[in-house]
């Protein structure tokens, strides 16, 4: 964090530090960890799975070589490979970082052809400098990749006489032959900037639309924080009109067509506490995760061949407040046997936003805050292979507690958000459901005691349970359970190097369902990697 957010300390809380156990390699005995943090730690990791990789031919071709020392971006020219062909079974980007010294967290994009193929943020590095990589599994633009394009990437930075990291990445996309699991789009679009805005043009024979919005607060404001944001009259520092609930929709032609609760990101040095981040990110730091809505409802409308206006808006962002970013990539999906697909849309339904949030004064202030909306969309099409009618309903709800004492030396937050949508797609045989549920949850509290030490002590969840039906069978399903708990401190107001910072963070990524099972648990202390152990 840019700005001191001090949050107060959860009750019965402890450092873990008295169990050092694992199965991964690389891990420290009891005897390896420090007293506290020194000048190098472990190199940043994730519990997350790496990219399953077919067993098949391969061809690699390089993105980006660039260092990152100010605002300018890398460009260059991407072409196909040679020798995989012109359709693959799955795509992969890696991206290979180094950074030492002194910097703080950087939030960068990689653009090819326009369309965004990642949002990553990276780590604060040690002194004598840390190694990390990020994968992606990126086979859905290979449409994009089938053609030479420009290549664009920026990690903003500065480097100076204080700020001394030069952000050094490497990053590729390999190849693999074959066919995909899964049809991939036919066409990968971006919005076209026009005086009147932002359009897009899709084929007329498009029979399913997804946008993509990379939706990141960031930017070291108060938007960086927007969950801890509060409405007039409470006496906090980061203030918002209408409190913390945010959404992010987008209208076509200015009509409602997606809406959707934004995933509260914590960057490398938020919550006033690089030693809770320096080896273990928070969830999705790395590889930011886009929101996805299905269009398909408008499709017979945007089938006209014409552009259209598309907008992407955050609702909450106080009037001339900046700090969000929300590009858009738009996937399409193409009837093969059709020049020209008709349809309607014929529903347009949704609810007001609700949004309360109550404030109590006192010796410790209070802001409850409680909201929601939900929206249902359906159109039809008529395809070549008979009517496709799509409904989509999506409903969105907010909870927090926030509480804080006069300064702001104890400050604490207690907050989830939910994100159903269920997608069902109706013509002659069975029809087809998606259910999709997901839960963010934010369990924090920050501290400046009595001693000048700063402690905070944080839990994070992202969790989603996804079933897929044909007609009443389930045909495929899956659960994620993604939770990051962290507990550090270190003395404020000092030099560095008498800070005698100490901390332990964990991350236990699960995931199981139709396609099988993942299991991996890691903790830190002090920066060393105590503990990697997979389950499944």
């Amino acid at each position: 964090m840019r700005r001191r957010i001090v949050m107060s300390m959860l009750a019965g809380a402890t450092l873990l530090v008295s169990a050092f156990f694992g199965t991964g390699v690389g891990v420290a005995q009891a005897a390896d960890v420090p007293a506290e943090f020194g000048t190098d730690w472990h190199d940043p990791l994730t519990a997350a799975p790496p990219v399953d990789r077919p067993h098949a031919k391969s061809c690699q071709v390089t993105l980006a070589d660039a260092r990152f020392r100010d605002f300018t971006p890398y460009r260059s020219t991407y072409t196909p490979p040679e020798g995989c062909g012109d359709h693959w079974s799955k795509v992969v980007l890696r991206l290979d970082g180094k950074v030492k010294g002194r910097q703080y967290d950087r939030l960068g994009y990689l653009h090819v052809g326009g369309v965004e193929i990642l949002r990553t943020s990276t780590p604060e590095p040690s002194p004598d400098g840390i190694a990390w990589h990020v994968e992606k599994d990126v086979t859905r633009y290979s449409n994009t990749f089938r053609s030479a394009q420009d290549v664009e990437m920026l990690i903003g930075n500065v480097v100076d006489d204080t700020y001394t990291g030069v952000i050094d990445v490497h990053v590729t996309l390999t190849f693999y032959a074959g066919r995909p699991a899964e049809r991939t789009p036919d066409r990968v679009l971006t919005l076209a900037d026009t005086p009147d805005g932002t359009t897009l043009t899709t084929p007329r024979n498009s029979e399913r639309i997804v946008a993509e919005v990379y939706a990141t607060g960031s930017g070291g404001g108060c938007e960086e924080f927007w969950y801890l944001t509060v409405a007039d009259p409470a006496s906090y520092s980061c203030k918002a009109d209408h409190g913390p609930y945010r959404e992010v929709q987008v209208r076509v032609d200015g009509q409602l067509a997606g809406i959707a609760a934004p995933f509260p990101n914590v960057w490398t040095g938020g919550w006033s506490n690089p030693f809770l981040w320096y080896v273990l990110p928070a969830p999705g730091a790395f590889d930011v995760r886009p929101i996805e809505y299905d269009l398909t409802p408008f499709a017979g409308l945007l089938d006209d061949g014409r552009p259209h206006r598309v907008e992407v808006s955050v609702v909450g962002v106080p009037a001339g407040q900046s700090g969000w970013g929300a590009p858009v990539n738009v996937l399409v999906w193409q009837d093969a046997h059709r020049a020209h697909v008709t349809g309607a849309l014929t529903a347009d339904k949704a609810t007001d936003i609700t949004n309360s949030s109550t404030y109590m004064p006192g010796s410790e202030n209070r802001v409850n805050t409680e909201a929601g909306h939900r929206l249902t969309l359906s159109g039809y099409l008529d395809t070549s292979h008979g009517r496709v009618t799509t409904t989509v309903t999506r409903t969105l709800a907010n909870t927090s507690v926030h509480r804080w004492t006069d300064g702001e030396n104890t400050d604490g937050l207690d907050a989830t958000w939910t994100d159903d949508q269920t997608v069902t797609a109706a013509g002659d045989g069975p029809a087809r459901t998606a259910h999709t549920h997901r839960t963010y949850t934010m369990n924090g509290a920050t501290t400046i005691g009595s001693d000048n030490r700063l402690r905070t002590v944080l839990t994070l969840g992202d969790r989603a349970s996804v079933d897929e039906l044909q007609g009443d069978r389930r045909t495929a399903w899956s659960r994620l359970d993604d939770t990051y708990s962290g507990d550090a401190s270190y003395a404020v107001n000092v030099p560095r190097d008498q800070r005698h910072a100490v901390g332990t963070s964990s991350e236990r990524y699960r995931q199981y369902g139709s396609d099988g099972c993942y299991d991996r648990s890691l903790t830190t202390v002090q920066g060393v990697l105590t503990e990697d152990r997979e389950r499944c």
